[in-house]
């Protein structure tokens, strides 16, 4: 079982390197590990085995914050209107995203990242995103809104990019581009 123990922290290497693409169809080793991802996430989210094993709660988690170096995301939620979302994917790649940008308006968070990281991260509002499910069929997903942002802030794991990466620095809080809000 994957616990808090288990996620790399900022300053570990593999959080800053690209990760190295999957054979497929996927090999058992790489089956476990997406589903020990999956699993991570919707027992973080459980009060009860959360506050057992002292977990922080996650929406998403990237193979790279295991200090593994392989491109496997999992993510497992609910978006503000109640779709939910549970995939764990190998060889994610955005194969379009719209020109129109969003962002958090409360701003995001990670796993591996301690500390409260304040400002806008600008995504793509839409993208469209191509991989191989855990159990290896091809799977196209189009994405908006909370979706498409938690999705590429997985991907950016895979390419050694953090989520404070793409803040601006000089004022944190500056309304992005072409960019509408996600509450």
């Amino acid at each position: 079982m994957i616990t808090m123990k288990d996620i790399v922290r900022e300053g570990h290497k593999s959080l800053r390197t690209v990760a190295e693409s999957v054979e497929t169809p996927l090999n058992q080793e790489n089956k476990v590990l997406l589903n020990d991802m999956l699993t991570f996430l919707k027992n973080s989210q459980d009060e009860e085995i959360a506050a057992k094993y002292d977990l922080r709660a996650g929406v998403g988690l990237a193979a790279p914050q295991l200090g593994i170096n392989k491109r496997l995301i999992a993510v497992h939620f609910e978006d503000p209107d109640g779709k939910h979302y549970s995939y764990a994917l190998a060889n994610p790649k955005i194969i379009s995203h719209s020109v129109e940008k969003s962002y958090l308006s409360s701003g995001e968070g990670c796993l591996s990242v301690d500390r409260n990281v304040e400002g806008y991260v600008p995504r793509n509002a839409r993208i469209t995103v191509k991989a191989i499910d855990k159990e290896n069929n091809p799977i196209k997903l189009r994405l908006k809104g909370y979706a498409a942002i938690v999705v590429q802030h997985e991907i950016d794991h895979l390419n050694g990019i953090m989520f404070y990466d793409h803040i601006n620095k000089e004022n944190p809080f500056i309304t992005p581009e072409n960019a509408n809000p996600v509450e």
